[in-house]
C-alpha cells in the first residue's frame, strides 16, 4: 500500500531536508523545524514521533542532538539526496532567496503555443513565493540554461510553482572581467562594523573585501552588517563578522565558469585578479539579473 503523509508532515520533512542540506549533515531541532514552518515545536514534536515510526525521520540522541532525514524520506518526496545535488538558485523581485533551490524543472505539454509554463518544485518554504511575484531560476546545473518569468500559482501539496515564463537563456559567453564592479573598495579587518556599513552604502556595494597588512583575508557583505546590528554590536571590528573565505578568479574567466566556481566553493562574490593582483569583485547576484538579455530582464 502507498503511504500517505499529511500536509503537516510533508511540510516538516521538506523542512527537515533544507535544513539539513542547509547545515551540511548536522541534525536538526525540532525548534529549527518549527520556526521554519512557522508552526508550534509541540506539534512537530508530535509528528515527529510517527514519521519516526514510518521510517522517514531518525533521532539523533545528546546535547547536540535531533532529527535526520533517513534515505527513505528523499525517496518519498522525490528528492535528490545532498551529496548527489547541485544547488539552483531562486531570484524573487531580484532578491536572491538563500534557503530555497530547485529541485525540479517540468514543461507540461502546453496546449496554447503562446502560453508557456513551467513547474517549479522546490526545497524550502514555497510560501516564501506569491502569485505575480518575478522569479529568476538557474543556472541549471547540466545546461546551463535561466528561466524568467512571472508566478501565475503554486500548489502547497506538492511544493512546486507555476510560473509564466518569459525567457529561457543559456549564460553569456562574456568574461568576469566584462562585468566586475572596479575598482575594489577595500576595507581593513579593525574597522568598526558601524562605519564599513556606512561606507557599503555610500559606495552603493553588496561587498568588500576585508585585507590585513596587504594580504586578503575575507569578505564583509551587508548580511554581515544586518547580523551585527541584531546583535547590537556595530561597534565590533569587521573581522568579529566577515566571512573569513576569499576566493579569486582571473578577469578572463567565462561567466559559466565563474558560477560553477562559486557554487563548488558555496561563496556568492569572487575577488576578480589580474594576473593574481585584486581588480574587481562580481557576485552572483549581478551575474544571474544583470547579464541577460534585455527582453528577459525588462
Amino acid at each position: 500500500m502507498e503511504l500517505e503523509l499529511t500536509q503537516i508532515q510533508k511540510d516538516i520533512l521538506y523542512a527537515l531536508i533544507t535544513l539539513y542540506k542547509r547545515k551540511t549533515g548536522l541534525s536538526i531541532k525540532g525548534e529549527e523545524i518549527a520556526e521554519l514552518i512557522n508552526r508550534n515545536p509541540g506539534t512537530v514534536r508530535n509528528q515527529m514521533q510517527a514519521l519516526r515510526a514510518l521510517g522517514l525521520v531518525e533521532g539523533v540522541p545528546g546535547p547536540k542532538g535531533g532529527y535526520r532525514p533517513t534515505a527513505k524520506a528523499y525517496e518519498m518526496l522525490s528528492i535528490t539526496k545532498p551529496e548527489e545535488s547541485v544547488r539552483v538558485p531562486v531570484i524573487r523581485n531580484d532578491e536572491l532567496i538563500e534557503d530555497l533551490t530547485v529541485e525540479e524543472i517540468d514543461f507540461p505539454s502546453i496546449s496554447h503555443p503562446e502560453v508557456c509554463q513551467a513547474r517549479i518544485r522546490v526545497v524550502g518554504d514555497a510560501k516564501k513565493i506569491s502569485v505575480g511575484d518575478r522569479i529568476l531560476i538557474g543556472p541549471t546545473p547540466v545546461n546551463e540554461l535561466i528561466i524568467v518569468g512571472k508566478v501565475s500559482g503554486r500548489d502547497d501539496t506538492a511544493n512546486t510553482v507555476v510560473i509564466d515564463t518569459e525567457g529561457i537563456v543559456a549564460l553569456p559567453k562574456d568574461t568576469i572581467g566584462e562585468h566586475m564592479s572596479t575598482p575594489v573598495v577595500m576595507i581593513h579587518k579593525d574597522t568598526k562594523v558601524k562605519d564599513a556599513a556606512k561606507m557599503l552604502s555610500e559606495k552603493d556595494i553588496y561587498c568588500m573585501p576585508v585585507k590585513d597588512d596587504g594580504s586578503l583575508i575575507g569578505i564583509f557583505t551587508l548580511d554581515h552588517a544586518v547580523k551585527a546590528l541584531a546583535d547590537d554590536k556595530l561597534d565590533a571590528r569587521v573581522e568579529e563578522y566577515m566571512r573569513p573565505k576569499i576566493v579569486t578568479a582571473e578577469k578572463d574567466t567565462k561567466i559559466k565558469e565563474a558560477i560553477r566556481l562559486m557554487r563548488d566553493e558555496g561563496v556568492r562574490i569572487l575577488v576578480v585578479t589580474d594576473g593574481g593582483k585584486p581588480v574587481g569583485v562580481i557576485t552572483d547576484q549581478k551575474v544571474l539579473t544583470k547579464l541577460l538579455p534585455p527582453h528577459v530582464t525588462g
